[in-house]
């Protein structure tokens, strides 16, 4: 029997695509290689950053690297490879990295960061979810008197920005040392617990009848004319009236369609553990200068870092591990970390933080919804909300106002 729609891939950005699809009336099925419980979105940090925050292509953020990389602190690597993608995108990364770009960015930041946030406050008082949401700002703590000195003098809005000494900054952050400069407060930021997120929409989803076919990997997209006609997968095959392509950093399926997108796989980290609550963050915080972000949960503690370019090894490397802790321990007084779980995915990342939304341009039942790097928990609801109106209501990219602003196919 011939499905409505198959969104393959079930992180948070095919979940909330599913989820708006639903809304508006379709009936979805969601395949996915693993149980959802693994993946890239599950592992997230859980910050809804927005608001004030420079994007990864901002401008400085090469020299910064650089001289993060001299003193042995900085969270970037890129290993030798023979792939010429990857030094395609990082030239694209270099040529984005500009003040016009930025501020552009920013804008469109700031305006999908707020319909995510109405459409997570939604989702709690509404539909009933819990998945701790909070909206108590982004505590942006800065290591380097520069930086700190570059950022405060642009924070003149005191409805959006706080600036804390550092005596106010350990009140946040109790763990904190003297080194610490200072932080700034990003009001209008939050964050949730992402893994508590993907399980309550996961089950919402079930209870209102969308179809989950798990530990299912999709291996071939079959294609008649100007659409995909089935996909095959490990258990069967499929056909549908609209495939969703949500398969984050894994361009496999994409590629078949005869696309190549200027998007890399970057490996990221994330540490979650439990500490004396008395020493937790009192909110969601990132060592701006350092790469590590650190979210309290409601039992727990996430702790995320590391951008790796140019491998395709999955596993957990202790170097890593060993060189986030090396690096937090430099600004913070000795605590314990109890019952550490260790974890590892790739982000999809484009080279200017525009990701890649909408009807694929060879087929025209073939939509795609990946590239949005570690903002994917940022910006999901806003993404499902533009996925599912291209498909339901505009039909095409070119009437989709949203697909035209947000989207690598016209903002590359």
């Amino acid at each position: 029997m011939k499905k409505d729609v198959i969104v393959v891939g079930a992180g948070c950005i095919g979940l909330m695509s599913a989820y708006c699809l639903q809304k508006s009336g379709r009936s979805v099925t969601v395949i996915d290689k693993n149980d959802i419980t693994n993946g890239t979105s599950f592992g997230n940090a859980g910050l809804l950053s927005a608001f004030k925050k420079a994007p990864l292509s901002a401008p400085g953020a090469i020299p910064d690297t650089i001289k993060l990389m001299l003193k042995g602190e900085s969270p970037a690597s890129v290993h030798p490879t023979l792939d010429l993608h990857l030094y395609k995108w990082l030239l694209k990364f270099a040529a984005s990295s500009n003040q016009d770009r930025l501020k552009r960015t920013l804008a469109l930041f700031e305006r999908y960061g707020q319909i995510s946030l109405d459409m997570y406050e939604s989702m709690v008082k509404e539909d009933g979810m819990d998945f701790h949401f909070c909206k108590d700002g982004l505590l942006m703590i800065y290591t380097e008197q520069k930086t700190f000195d570059a950022k405060a003098a642009h924070c003149e809005d005191p409805q959006a920005y706080e600036i804390l000494s550092k005596e106010r900054t350990k009140e946040y952050m109790p763990i904190l040392n003297d080194k610490v400069i200072g932080s700034i407060l990003l009001k209008e930021n939050g964050h949730i617990d992402s893994g508590e997120f993907m399980l309550e929409l996961k089950k919402y989803l079930q209870e209102k009848g969308v179809e989950f076919l798990l530990n299912e990997e999709v291996n071939k997209l079959e294609f008649q004319g100007s659409k995909v006609s089935k996909i095959h997968t490990s258990k069967g095959s499929y056909e549908a009236e609209t495939f969703v392509l949500s398969t984050g950093a894994d361009d496999t399926l994409a590629k078949q369609a005869k696309n190549k997108f200027m998007m890399t796989p970057a490996k990221g980290y994330s540490i979650t553990f439990k500490m004396d609550d008395a020493l937790k963050p009192k909110t969601s915080s990132l060592f701006a200068d350092l790469f590590i972000a650190m979210t309290p949960r409601r039992n727990t503690v996430r702790m995320t870092s590391k951008l790796e370019l140019g491998t395709t090894n999955p596993d957990v490397v202790r170097k890593q591990i060993d060189s986030i802790h090396k690096n937090l321990g430099m600004y913070t007084n000795a605590f314990e970390m109890r019952e550490q779980i260790e974890w590892t995915g790739f982000r999809p990342l484009t080279p200017n933080d525009i990701p890649i939304l909408g009807f694929d341009e060879n087929y025209n039942n073939l939509v795609h919804a990946t590239g949005l790097g570690w903002l994917g928990i940022t910006f999901a609801p806003a993404i499902g909300k533009i996925i599912s109106d291209v498909i339901t209501i505009d039909k095409r990219n070119e009437t989709n106002v949203d697909v035209l602003l947000f989207s690598a196919f016209f903002q590359g």
